[in-house]
């Protein structure tokens, strides 16, 4: 309460409770009336106003602040009625080390995603550790402003159909057909506030599509911190231990691969006092061995930790996102063709078409969080396809291959497949583009055998293991959990389970209550659980569709197909 007085004093302003009662209440109609006032006073005199668009990082919910949606709606109210005729909005990326007064608590999480974060833990830190002499470093990033006018036209425009992602992928995953629609998920995980619901229906979609596409515009501007990359080499290439001499120079490898695609990094200086500083903000979760003379072997603590370490990696994600699916829809092209195990070699021999491709990238795509995403609005699925499929092929990983019968896969002149895919909106493809869809069946690829090829390949795999992990577990779970319950209190009961099976299996990183809650919302979006009305409030019930050993065992074999240990 007391940072609340102190925001205020500062200029913060906060949403009355009122705001959130009934369309049809007096009170929420004042409230509302006043707010949307006080925000076109605002706007006319030319005051920059500071939005926050996620929620804290500790927070079990969504991603996206329903509040933060709440007051972007008031800013996009006054454009449209005219009080202002345009606001020119600036996406703001915040990063730090590890979160000021987050350093211990491993239940917390460390990637910071945003100012309203960082304001309270600044005035946290200032107010509980003054004078302390710790050392952590923070970046803020100002993304490419645009005009809210011209999106609202330009957004309207691109606007499809949408299908909930029980029609877009529970079929395919019962076995029941193998086409996979060219169709907008739809997956509002964000709670509607009062605010947001006095908007006309388009309108609440429209702010909701342009929280996405700053909180896109934001991630894609942050700066990768150097604890980041320190946890993300532990966790997913030497979590039995690595010599600080071959650190360095992974360091420096793969700071050099964030660079080389076009994002920022959140430091600088010499090598080794980089390594230094993140060993020392690690130091809970690592330990130093002098195991021979003038080297360290740098080891990740077996537990709990882990899962910190996976946190902090989730901020390198953004950075090799496309690459991630894509690797891992090439795990599950060949997991019915070779061995998990089986040789390099042996999986660079097959051939893998552009249709299965695109189809295996399209069922991750459906499968993973659009929090996780980000995708832009006006992105149709096909363009993000041949996005990844073209990361692939740039970081060497996949290599066109030429068959009988058929031009080569560069051929200039099927690069009409490519320039119409990446530039098309989503909906809008028209039978007149099949002959298009026809040559790419044409397309065939293999794994490179490049030297470096299969450790950066099982990289790419391992960045999205704890979301995986974490899903294969909780299909797993169902035939255990207890159930109906509330939300809370089964997510609790797999949040126990994940813990159980790290504490066997040494899988701590997918031990996270959020990867808990987002197995959860995901399952309940494919239809494996259902939420009913009770007298107590709503609970959660296994659907009867799910209720078969068989589909649990069908829907686990499902994720695990795109995991790679």
């Amino acid at each position: 309460m007391s940072h609340r007085v102190l925001l205020r004093k500062l200029g913060g302003l906060f949403l009355p409770p009122e705001a959130n009662l009934s369309l049809d209440s007096s009170e929420g109609l004042l409230a509302r009336a006043v707010v949307q006032a006080v925000i076109e006073q605002l706007l006319v005199s030319g005051q920059p106003l500071l939005i926050f668009l996620e929620e804290p990082p500790e927070s079990p919910g969504p991603r996206l602040s329903a509040l933060g949606q709440a007051w972007l709606g008031f800013v996009v109210q006054a454009v449209q009625v005219g009080i202002v005729p345009d606001a020119l909005l600036v996406p703001v990326a915040v990063t730090y080390d590890l979160v000021p007064d987050a350093l211990c608590d491993i239940y917390h999480a460390s990637a910071p995603l945003g100012l309203w974060t960082g304001a309270l833990a600044v005035l946290r830190s200032l107010w509980s550790h003054w004078g302390c002499s710790r050392r952590i470093c923070s970046r803020v990033h100002l993304a490419q402003p645009f005009s809210l006018q011209e999106y609202i036209v330009s957004a309207r425009s691109c606007w499809g159909g949408r299908q909930t992602l029980e029609q877009l992928l529970q079929p395919i995953v019962l076995g029941q057909c193998t086409a996979v629609p060219d169709t907008e998920k739809e997956q509002e995980w964000t709670p509607i506030t009062g605010p947001l619901l006095a908007l006309k229906e388009e309108d609440q979609l429209l702010v909701r599509r342009l929280s996405c596409h700053v909180l896109s515009a934001s991630v894609g501007s942050a700066a990768v911190m150097s604890t980041a990359i320190m946890a993300t080499l532990l966790l997913f290439k030497h979590q039995k231990g690595v010599f600080l001499s071959q650190l360095l120079g992974e360091f420096s490898w793969l700071t050099e691969e964030i660079l080389l695609r076009g994002f920022d990094v959140g430091f600088s200086g010499q090598l080794r006092s980089l390594l230094k500083h993140s060993l020392s903000l690690l130091r809970a979760h690592v330990a130093l061995l002098h195991i021979r003379q003038g080297d360290l072997l740098v080891v990740p603590r077996p537990g709990p930790g882990l899962t910190q370490l996976a946190r902090l990696s989730a901020e390198l994600l953004p950075v090799f996102l496309s690459e991630a699916v894509g690797a891992c829809a090439v795990r599950g092209l060949l997991a019915g063709r070779v061995p998990p195990q089986g040789p390099w070699e042996l999986q660079g021999i097959l051939l893998l078409s552009q249709n299965e491709l695109y189809r295996q990238i399209l069922l991750l795509m459906h499968l993973l969080p659009q929090d996780l995403l980000l995708l832009k609005p006006c992105q149709s699925s096909y363009c993000y396809c041949q996005e990844v499929l073209d990361r692939l092929i740039q970081c060497g990983l996949l290599v066109a291959e030429e068959t009988p019968g058929s031009r080569s896969a560069c051929d200039t002149g099927r690069q009409r497949l490519s320039r119409k895919l990446l530039w098309k909106p989503s909906g809008d493809f028209t039978d007149s583009d099949s002959d298009d869809f026809e040559e790419a069946e044409g397309r065939y690829f293999r794994l490179s055998q490049q030297s470096h090829c299969p450790d950066f390949f099982l990289f790419l795999c391992r960045l999205l293991s704890p979301l995986l992990k974490a899903f294969a577990q909780a299909a797993a779970f169902l035939h255990q959990g207890q159930l109906p319950d509330t939300e809370s209190g089964y997510t609790e009961q797999l949040f126990q389970f994940l813990q159980a099976t790290a504490q066997e299996e040494g899988i701590f990183e997918c031990a996270d209550p959020k990867l808990a809650i987002s197995a959860i919302w995901t399952f309940r979006d494919l239809g494996v659980l259902q939420q009913m009305p009770s007298p107590a409030g709503p609970r959660l019930h296994l659907s009867p569709t799910f209720a078969s050993r068989e589909n649990q065992q069908r829907l686990e074999q499902f994720i695990r197909q795109f995991i790679c240990s």
